[in-house]
C-alpha cells in the first residue's frame, strides 16, 4: 500500500454522543465513503432525527463526492447508526467486519430479537481481516482490531487509519474492554498492531471526551504520538500492566446511556426493530429485579 496516498477527510462531531463520523474521498475520482455515521436519538422521547447524516450528505454534495459505502468500525454501544439513511439517499453499501456475527449471537437472546440473523446478512458486506478494497484510486485495507468488542475493525485508507473505539487521543488513553465479548488482553494486542504501522501514519478517533486540562475536542493524531504519549499504552507499557490498569478502570465506568437502544439497532445494520401488530416499533429494556 502506498503511504504517499492522502485521502481527503472531513470530520463531523456529534457532541451529544461525543462521536466523530467521517467523510473520506478520493479527489481524483470523487468516490467516497462515510465512516461511523450517527442517527440523532432522544432517549427521553424515543424520537430519532437525521440532522447529523444530512450534514454529511450536504458536504458530500458540495464536494462532488459520490458515497459508495458506509463503513462501520463495530456495533456501537453509545449511538445509533445513521447508515440506513445514508444508504437510502445514496445507494451506498453498508459494510462491517465479519465478526459482527459474534456480537449478534451474544445480544440476540438478550433482547429476544429473533429477527436478527446471527449471520450478518443485515449488512451488505462483511469484511475479513486483511481484505483490500478501493475508493476510487485510493487503496484501503481492513485491520481486525478486537478487544473493545469482538467485532471491531480499523480501516486503513492511504496514510490514514480510522481506529473506531480501539484508541483515543494520547492524553485520554484507550477504550473500555468490559462489554460482552470484550477483552483487555486482546485490546492491547490490537493496539500494538496499529502502533506497528509507520510512525507518520495518521490516526482518526471515533470519540473524544476532552481529557483533563484540554478545553477543545480533538480526534486526529499519529502512530508516533500515540507511542510516545498515550497515557495507557505508550511504548514501555507491558501487556500485563495494561490489562491490570484496563480491568481496574473498567470496573469504575458507568454503562453508556444509549447502550440498550444502540445495540438493538446497530446489530441490525442500523435498522429499527420490526413493527409490532399496532404498527409501532419498540426498543426493549431488559429488566432485572435484584433481591
Amino acid at each position: 500500500m502506498s503511504a504517499a496516498q492522502k485521502p481527503d477527510i472531513r470530520a463531523f462531531f456529534d457532541e451529544a454522543t461525543n462521536t466523530v463520523s467521517y467523510l473520506v474521498w478520493d479527489a481524483a475520482t470523487g468516490d467516497g465513503v462515510v465512516i461511523d455515521p450517527v442517527l440523532n436519538f432522544d432517549h427521553r422521547s424515543g424520537k430519532a432525527t437525521v440532522e447529523s447524516a444530512d450534514a454529511i450528505l450536504r458536504a458530500a454534495a458540495a464536494q462532488g463526492v459520490a458515497i459508495r459505502m458506509v463503513l462501520e468500525t463495530h456495533a456501537h454501544a453509545d449511538h445509533l447508526s445513521g447508515a440506513p439513511y445514508i444508504k437510502l439517499k445514496t445507494g451506498a453499501k453498508v459494510a462491517i467486519g465479519e465478526h459482527i456475527r459474534d456480537v449478534q449471537r451474544i445480544f440476540r437472546p438478550v433482547f429476544n430479537a429473533m429477527d436478527v440473523s446471527g449471520d450478518g446478512s443485515e449488512f451488505d458486506h462483511l469484511f475479513k481481516d486483511g481484505e483490500h478494497f478501493r475508493i476510487g484510486t485510493l487503496e484501503a485495507e481492513v485491520i481486525y482490531t478486537p478487544g473493545h468488542t469482538p467485532a471491531c475493525v480499523s480501516y486503513r485508507i492511504g496514510d490514514a487509519v480510522f481506529v473506531g473505539d480501539t484508541l483515543f487521543m494520547p492524553d485520554y488513553g484507550t477504550a473500555r474492554a468490559d462489554f460482552p465479548g470484550g477483552d483487555a488482553r486482546t485490546l492491547y494486542r490490537s493496539i500494538r498492531r496499529i502502533l506497528s504501522l509507520p510512525p507518520e501514519t495518521r490516526l482518526f478517533m471515533c470519540h473524544d471526551y476532552k481529557a483533563p486540562g484540554r478545553d477543545h475536542y480533538a480526534w486526529e493524531t499519529t502512530v508516533a504520538e500515540e507511542r510516545a504519549r498515550n497515557v495507557h499504552v505508550h511504548d514501555g507499557v507491558t501487556e500485563d500492566d495494561f490489562v491490570a490498569m484496563r480491568e481496574a478502570r473498567d470496573k469504575t465506568l458507568a454503562t453508556p446511556l444509549l447502550l440498550l437502544p444502540s445495540i438493538q439497532v446497530n446489530i441490525r445494520a442500523g435498522k429499527l426493530p420490526p413493527a409490532e401488530s399496532n404498527g409501532v416499533r419498540y426498543l426493549k429494556v431488559p429488566v432485572e429485579l435484584s433481591s
